[in-house]
């Protein structure tokens, strides 16, 4: 229950105060979700994010089998250190041209030369030039970022730009498969290689159509933030490294015999792959070899897993290709997860299982990312876990300013007066008891004990004030525990007695809570017998009780200003059993006596060996309506009553 203090108070409150009150707390809630939100930005715009998708996309693409290249009609022609140091550096023309020959007549379907040769070398430089305008299988490159031209000569369709697509780290992760609209020339060589190689541009077409299905990268595609997507690019399905038809200059030229299978109709390339020429790149599969040596794969071997992805897509309808889903779908999987963290952050009374719920629910995320990944679909998953986490990790910390603070309201409203289950109950059940840091008035079912020392003014008479504060301490320290571990509250010392409610703040059943009180009184009733045999022994005065037991209605909830609170309960009940307590003082016949009226005998289970003395039906001060009250004296026999029986605790 709320009450304003008076009009004279030192102290006054704004108009509305409660209102901006409520709103500074809920605008203070917000903090923690507001830094996740600042943190989770702040990730997005930095290359943190993207790092982590890729590496979790090289460590996956680094597991996963990949076929052989030997499946594929492609052939390597490596010039590797051997042939550097029989040909010399750069290779004559007239080396190449002979090559080119030999393969040539060996049938192969097309040749592609990776090596520059804007510029002849050697004196027959012209055998170069003249194979290119007249040979129709013959493939030269260009470079359009460093402006490198093709052999002289070649024909605009048998040329074949060689640039590469390199991630911000430096590894070919992409495939630059065509940029549309552009000249007749300007083919990236795997295409150009696939179209000479077969004599059909069909794939070509359907590009410069847009009908060739993707999904093409876009800026924010999978892992990726802000890629430059121009063209039509596609993740870069690797063979597996090494695994092509592999052999070098000097067999070509005759030092041992290539299989004539490896040449006829075999899409050839020539290129370096000699480590001092420095033609070498990392991709996924050598970044995620783990401890062991970090290779590097050729400029060459690129261009034919490039090829072969080509010939993936065209011919047998592109199995491996590695899928990625629209940009808006990755936005909205970030915001889900987001809302997702929140939801499972707050949703969850106890804090360590929200903490659970969350760490299964990442471990589910990553989980399915890389079964995703395995399968060639490849979402970005660092923004979507961290902003789970994040949020989690917000509500977490709200939690716990919140708690803190609920904790120190109940610590101050109720201080030590519950038992620690009590406590631990109310804990749990704060976000329905507190309302403004108080406890709601509500009207509740209670049984109330009322508990006097009789004769205190004589023996405070025989007492200093402080052996007579210690003398009646020690009756308390006994007294309170009987009430707490019962699951009843202390609600207020009353100078010599107590004021004890079963079923407020919280009840166990109005039965239960009238078992509990008379459980309690008879804890009581022995706790004073035992203790007057200490207080005789040290020569001291002996103690005695009066107890008044009454169930009934009483409007609980917290009463004061902001300078004093307290929880009050306040009602009919709580005077019947102030007023059994004093009932006919007189009347006494052991050390503890303890008046239960009707209200409260007939909650308790029947057939409770208790011995009752009937005290008929009597008028109590301030109340109109009659009494009939009871005397517990205690347990009817103790071989037929155990006293574990009759008490729910110590």
């Amino acid at each position: 229950m709320h009450s304003r203090p008076p009009a004279d108070a030192p102290r006054r409150s704004w108009p509305g105060g409660g209102q901006i009150g409520r709103l500074a707390d809920g605008l203070r809630s917000l903090v923690p979700y507001a830094a996740a939100g600042l943190l989770l930005l702040a990730l997005q715009r930095s290359p943190v994010n993207e790092t982590l998708n890729l590496l979790l996309y090289d460590l996956i693409t680094g597991l996963r089998a990949a076929p052989p290249g030997t499946d594929k009609p492609i052939t390597i022609i490596g010039i590797d250190e051997s042939d550097l140091a029989t040909y010399g550096f750069p290779i004559d023309d007239k080396v190449l041209c002979e090559a080119i020959d030999r393969l040539s007549a060996g049938g192969a379907a097309a040749i592609g030369l990776d090596i520059y040769r804007d510029q002849g070398v050697g004196p027959e430089r012209d055998c170069l030039r003249r194979r290119f305008r007249s040979n129709s299988r013959l493939v030269s490159i260009f470079n359009v970022a460093e402006t490198i031209g093709p052999v002289p000569g070649t024909p605009p369709e048998r040329r074949g730009f060689n640039d590469l697509v390199v991630d911000p780290d430096g590894v070919i992760r992409r495939d630059l498969v065509h940029v549309a609209g552009q000249n007749e020339a300007t083919v990236s060589l795997p295409l150009r290689l696939l179209e000479v190689g077969t004599g059909q541009r069909a794939l070509r077409r359907r590009l410069e159509k847009g009908s060739e299905p993707g999904p093409w990268l876009e800026p924010g595609s999978g892992g990726y933030d802000h890629l430059d997507a121009a063209g039509f690019q596609q993740m870069l399905s690797f063979h597996r490294l090494g695994s092509f038809h592999l052999w070098n200059l000097q067999d070509v030229l005759g030092r041992r015999p290539i299989p004539p299978d490896q040449i006829r109709g075999h899409i050839v390339l020539i290129g370096s792959t000699a480590p001092s020429l420095r033609d070498l790149f990392p991709v996924p599969q050598t970044r995620s070899a783990l401890g062991a040596r970090q290779l590097l794969v050729p400029g060459v071997e690129i261009h034919a897993h490039r090829l072969a992805a080509l010939m993936d897509r065209y011919v047998a309808g592109d199995p491996r290709r590695v899928r990625t889903l629209p940009e808006w779908v990755e936005r909205v999987a970030e915001v889900l997860a987001v809302v997702l963290g929140i939801v499972l952050g707050e949703a969850f009374t106890l804090l360590r299982r929200s903490v659970i719920v969350v760490g299964l629910v990442a471990m589910l995320m990553v989980g399915g990312a890389v079964l995703l990944l395995y399968n060639f679909v490849w979402i970005g998953l660092s923004l979507p876990l961290l902003g789970l986490i994040a949020m989690a990790g917000a509500a977490w910390v709200r939690r716990g300013a919140s708690s803190q603070k609920q904790h120190q309201q109940i610590e101050r409203l109720l201080g030590q007066t519950t038992s620690p289950a009590v406590a631990r109950q109310l804990w749990n059940q704060r976000d329905g008891l507190l309302s403004d840091g108080r406890f709601e008035g509500r009207l509740l079912p209670v049984t109330v004990l009322m508990a006097d020392t009789c004769q205190f003014t004589s023996v405070s008479e025989r007492l200093s004030p402080g052996d007579l504060l210690d003398w009646l301490n020690r009756g308390m320290a006994l007294f309170v525990p009987a009430i707490t571990r019962r699951g009843g509250m202390v609600n207020k010392f009353t100078g010599d007695g107590l004021l004890a409610v079963f079923g407020a703040p919280l009840s166990s059943g109005v039965e239960s809570d009238a078992k509990a009180a008379i459980d309690a009184a008879l804890a009581i009733q022995r706790d004073v017998v035992r203790l007057n045999q200490e207080l005789e022994k040290e020569g001291l005065p002996p103690m005695s009780l009066r107890l008044g037991v009454h169930s009934g209605a009483v409007l609980a909830g917290s009463m004061g200003s902001s300078e004093r609170l307290e929880y009050a309960v306040i009602g009919d009940a709580v005077n019947c059993a102030s007023r059994l307590e004093s009932l006919q003082k007189d009347r006494q016949t052991n050390l503890c006596r303890v008046l239960v009226s009707s209200s409260t005998r007939e909650l308790l289970p029947t057939g409770l060996p208790l011995e009752w003395v009937d005290w008929g039906t009597m008028a109590v001060k301030g109340r109109s309506e009659r009494l009939r009250i009871w005397e517990l004296r205690g347990a009817l026999r103790k071989d037929s009553a155990p006293e574990s029986a009759l008490a729910t605790g110590p």
